[in-house]
């Protein structure tokens, strides 16, 4: 158990990419057997994100060095930051790996049935694991070269999942926006990076923090990686890609893309926070991601309303869902001085973090529920749909939770994080309480939005088309029944959740210091 513990870092990014390549080589065995060799590979890689986080929790910072031994990793002043791979993990970490891990587990599990009569399925849980290994590289990493290396996974194996219908035209030119967005933000990332590395001579990120100097070429490299992660994030006005790509992938891929849009979330933070936490001015940068929050949040409800394709409209629905995760954390930045943050500061970073865990549940289940529809009607098209509440009754009872979820509706999650962003932007002078108020009716407009799904799909006389529509498989059900359960159990105990991985999460964000002693004091 030392053994795991000690290496879990390394770990948890290597067993997804080990699986990736042993996975075709199963698949020739027998399909179930490959099936159960993926679920094992991600129970097992859950398990040591477990164990990483409660050390995490209880012990603070972990950096894991490749290349060299941890004692030697003190870096004597004046001194530069040897050439190593560096994992530095702390709360913030830790918590993005377990949404990732779980929502990875449950699109797996959805998958054994939803996928099941597809041809290339070794192609596709290969591509699963391999997007799963980046977006875990990307959390865990204390390096940004290999920030951008993890990207890059991330973008290839998402573009190839997002075109995984290859008999549809649709697919094709969604997973071409979806390079093309990938191929621009890893462009601008590659640039910030050699822009740093050419002033500071180093990649470590702890290192870069406590060296930076916020030089012109500096905030030209802010500049490329908070445009590359917003835009990888799906904020407005870079969001082009999104209903596109969430709208035409599989049910199952597209829970996988909500999280990779997170850990690009993740990597903006990390970057604003930590990277520049040292320097930046922290006003209007908070202020520039509150502009892109709000423009998300309003152009995200919009486009929904006017939707007929119901995954096109969750789609939006996750353009505005981004919008309120940086309206809460752009409020935190925006009242952070001088390595100071007034108290409803912290609270609206608290309220963002919660809610980008919130949103994994909630839009992941809305997406399940979509597929689970199409799967059982083989249509999508909401003016087509029609009482499927008289056949699938489970399938109904999980897209009202979730519906109610996304909405902000006590007592689901999405309440509990939303009423935290409410709170906290209404104090930020002086147009908080314009922002608390532009929030409040977009998620009553949302409400509208998902009702009117809910009368067209579910609603009214079972159409004749309809008549022997069964519900979802067993596997599909369970996979759904999962995100089901933790909504309920975050919105019914949001206490619970906040302060156990919620408030460390939000305070490491907060303690770029303690991120840079952590290398530059050696472990």
């Amino acid at each position: 158990m030392n053994f795991l513990l000690t290496h879990a870092p390394i770990l948890i990014i290597a067993l997804p990419l080990l699986g990736a390549f042993l996975t075709p080589l199963i698949s020739r065995l027998h399909p179930k057997m490959r099936n159960i060799f993926v679920l094992t590979i991600l129970i097992f890689t859950g398990f040591l994100t477990m164990l990483l986080t409660r050390d995490v929790l209880a012990n603070g910072i972990r950096v894991y060095v490749l290349g060299a031994a941890p004692s030697t990793l003190t870096v004597p002043t004046g001194s530069i930051m040897p050439v190593r791979i560096i994992l530095e993990t702390d709360a913030l970490s830790v918590l993005m790996a377990m949404i990732s891990v779980s929502l990875a587990f449950v699109s797996a599990l959805y998958s054994s049935k939803f996928m099941e009569n597809r041809t290339g399925l070794d192609k596709y849980y290969t591509l699963l694991l391999l997007l799963l290994a980046g977006m875990l590289g990307m959390e865990l990493t204390g390096d940004l070269f290999n920030l951008f290396v993890f990207l890059e996974i991330t973008s290839i194996s998402g573009c190839a999942l997002v075109a995984f219908y290859t008999d549809r035209g649709e697919s094709a030119e969604a997973a071409f926006k979806y390079m093309l967005i990938g191929t621009v933000g890893a462009l601008f990332v590659l640039f910030a990076v050699a822009l740093l590395y050419g002033e500071y001579d180093a990649l470590n990120i702890g290192y870069l923090a406590s060296k930076i100097q916020y030089s012109f070429l500096d905030k030209i490299a802010l500049v490329l990686l908070v445009g590359a992660f917003a835009m990888k994030a799906g904020s407005v006005p870079m969001h082009m890609w999104k209903p596109d790509a969430y709208g035409e992938a599989p049910a199952s891929v597209v829970i996988m893309l909500v999280t990779s849009s997170l850990a690009s979330l993740y990597a903006l933070l990390r970057v604003c926070f930590t990277l520049y936490g040292n320097v930046l001015n922290t006003a209007v940068v908070g202020w520039i991601i509150i502009v892109l929050g709000v423009l998300s949040i309003f152009v995200g409800v919009t486009m929904a309303l006017v939707q007929n394709k119901f995954s096109r409209l969750i789609g939006y629905t996750a353009v505005a869902e981004i919008g309120y995760m940086l309206l809460g954390v752009g409020v935190g930045l925006a009242s952070l001085t001088n390595g100071s943050i007034e108290d409803y500061g912290l609270k609206a970073v608290q309220g963002g973090l919660f809610h980008i865990m919130n949103d994994a549940l909630d839009l992941g289940l809305l997406f399940l529920v979509a597929g689970a529809v199409f799967y059982s009607t083989g249509k999508s098209d909401l003016n087509k749909l029609g009482g499927l509440a008289h056949n699938m009754k489970y399938t109904t009872i999980f897209f009202m939770i979730g519906l109610a979820a996304v909405s902000g509706l006590p007592p689901m999650n999405g309440f509990a994080s939303k009423l935290i962003i409410y709170e906290t932007s209404y104090q930020l002078e002086p147009l908080g309480p314009i922002l608390s108020i532009i929030a409040i009716l977009s998620s009553i407009l949302m409400l509208a939005v998902f009702v009117k799904v809910f009368h067209s799909a579910f609603l009214g006389p079972k159409l004749k088309e309809y008549e022997n529509v069964k519900d979802a498989p067993r596997s599909m059900l369970i996979a759904m029944g999962i995100l089901a359960v933790f909504i309920i159990i975050f919105g019914l105990f949001p206490d619970t959740v906040i302060n156990t991985i919620i408030k460390p999460a939000a305070n490491a964000l907060i303690d770029y210091q303690g991120y840079i002693d952590k290398i530059m004091g050696g472990v």
